[in-house]
């Protein structure tokens, strides 16, 4: 233990204090009342965690979250951030998922399964921020949008730049390419790209069985 120390110390010393702040702040959590973690949880770097008062947040076991930008594959330009303050909403993180620098806000509710990737500078939303008002464009202002649940089932991929909005069911094992935004729901084993979302490939349609999340399927490009 004490030689892995000195060679983090040698290579990266950087890296000391953010394991530090990693731990505490995964401490500082489990003394909040309305944030539950069902095991570990490995942050890396520094989110932006706010759940107010009536909210709650559900991490599994394994879930990391990572904030951090040296280290990682692609520029990463914001942290993690976990934000639910309409009084009941909730998030819901299954185990194993990891989480590089997007944004999840739930108004009501957003569920994202086991064993999911969520790239950088993602955003995962359940409602729109504003009501349309036509008829009356001033409300916009002052309204906060209907409410509509959001479900990322598990073994999902989403690219770096995804969007996922209100009421967007994604199916297990779909892969989101890069710079796409999801606005209807998505089948599962299928890849998904562009704006608004088209599946391009369904891993079953070549005879393949859905269950079998182990082979392979074609490259999508900037996924990551």
């Amino acid at each position: 233990m004490l030689g892995r120390f000195f060679q983090v110390l040698r290579d990266d010393p950087g890296r000391i204090p953010e394991r530090i702040w990693g731990e505490l702040l995964g401490l500082r959590l489990a003394m909040r009342r309305n944030v539950i973690r069902e095991g570990r949880v490995v942050i890396i770097g520094r989110p932006l965690i706010d759940i107010r008062k009536g909210c709650r947040l559900i991490l599994g076991n394994g879930v990391m979250l990572t904030s951090k930008n040296r280290g990682y594959h692609i520029n990463m330009p914001s942290p993690v951030k976990l934000f639910a303050y309409r009084p009941g909403a909730e998030i819901r993180i299954g185990d194993e998922t990891r989480m590089a620098g997007c944004c999840v806000n739930a108004h009501k509710s957003v569920v994202i399964g086991k064993r999911c990737l969520i790239a950088a500078n993602c955003q995962i939303m359940d409602s729109n921020g504003h009501d349309l008002s036509f008829d009356y464009l001033p409300n916009r202002f002052e309204s906060i949008g209907a409410c509509v649940p959001v479900v990322i089932e598990d073994d999902v991929w989403l690219g770096i730049n995804s969007v996922v909005l209100p009421g967007v069911r994604i199916g297990r094992g779909a892969v989101i390419s890069a710079n796409s935004v999801v606005c209807c729901n998505i089948p599962p084993m299928v890849v998904a790209r562009g704006n608004p979302a088209q599946v391009i490939y369904d891993y079953r349609s070549d005879g393949n069985d859905a269950d079998d999340a182990q082979e392979s399927s074609p490259r999508a490009d900037g996924n990551r």
